[in-house]
């Protein structure tokens, strides 16, 4: 079995408000739940509104699993918002 830990950082450049940072966030966290089983919340920068940084870890049973997870994810991200991903740190654990 394997850990995966990635933490990706949006930049919402449209974003003028924490309510409306709040419900985007919310909404790509919850389907990054239910889509793909891992765990994620919003981990830094919650006070600043046009930045997201989401934690994500998971496990999968082979490296060539994780990766193609992390691959999903970061599509799936890159699909269901409109915020730009700006940095992208993972770190798997063996």
């Amino acid at each position: 079995m394997k850990i995966f830990m990635m933490k990706i950082v949006l930049r919402a450049s449209w974003v003028h408000s924490l309510k409306e940072k709040r419900m985007i966030v919310r909404s790509i966290t919850q389907k990054l739940k239910n889509t793909y089983n891992i765990s994620v919340a919003e981990v830094e920068e919650q006070d600043i509104h046009q930045v997201i940084v989401i934690g994500i870890s998971g496990i999968g049973a082979s490296l060539a699993q994780i990766d193609s997870i992390i691959e999903n994810i970061i599509s799936f991200i890159e699909r269901n918002t409109d915020a730009e991903i700006i940095n992208i740190e993972q770190e798997i654990l063996i």
